[in-house]
């Protein structure tokens, strides 16, 4: 077998992308916009949709992968590296559980399900920086970014450097061609 299953395929390029946007929207849109600004409410709920959907995803692809096979793991010639990048896959689930978890304590100490879903008329709290999980947040946005960095920086080793076709493993196709 030389392909990861066609879910977890899928989902890893719909995760990408929903993670990302999510990164984006918090660290750009919803950092930008004070929390009585009209557009708030409308960032805010995207982004805590995104991520509740992320954390529904990443439960199922945590299930597909630890029952489906998947191909030998990829040997970069370096023991050290070989080590770095398979741990750096399962950072990646950490982290991204990691910030699910703590956007859920953030939606809960401040109220956030009430007033930005099911419209009690509340406002946003002047500040969501009193609360714990919004420092871990934080913190945390900022070490997936770099994981995704580093990510990205072992995809491009394999695909320039070694030149060894690991892009295929997480791309469509057959599953033994």
């Amino acid at each position: 077998m030389k392909r990861y299953h066609p879910l977890l395929v899928s989902l890893h390029w719909v995760l990408a992308l929903m993670i990302l946007v999510a990164l984006v929207m918090g660290s750009n849109v919803l950092a930008a916009l004070p929390n009585d600004h009209p557009d708030k409410m409308f960032s805010l709920r995207g982004h805590m949709s995104i991520g509740i959907i992320v954390g529904v995803l990443m439960i199922v692809r945590l299930v597909t992968r630890l029952r489906s096979a998947h191909p030998p793991k990829a040997d970069t010639g370096n023991g050290f590296l070989n080590f770095a990048g398979g741990a750096a896959h399962w950072v990646l689930y950490i982290l991204v559980f990691l910030m699910v978890a703590s956007g859920m304590g953030i939606a809960m100490g401040a109220g956030l399900p009430d007033i930005v879903f099911f419209g009690s008329g509340a406002p946003l709290p002047e500040s969501f920086d009193h609360l714990v999980p919004r420092t871990a947040h934080g913190i945390l946005s900022k070490l997936l970014m770099l994981t995704i960095v580093a990510h990205i920086a072992g995809w491009a080793y394999h695909q320039f450097k070694l030149k060894d076709g690991l892009f295929s493993r997480m791309w469509f196709g057959n599953r033994d061609a």
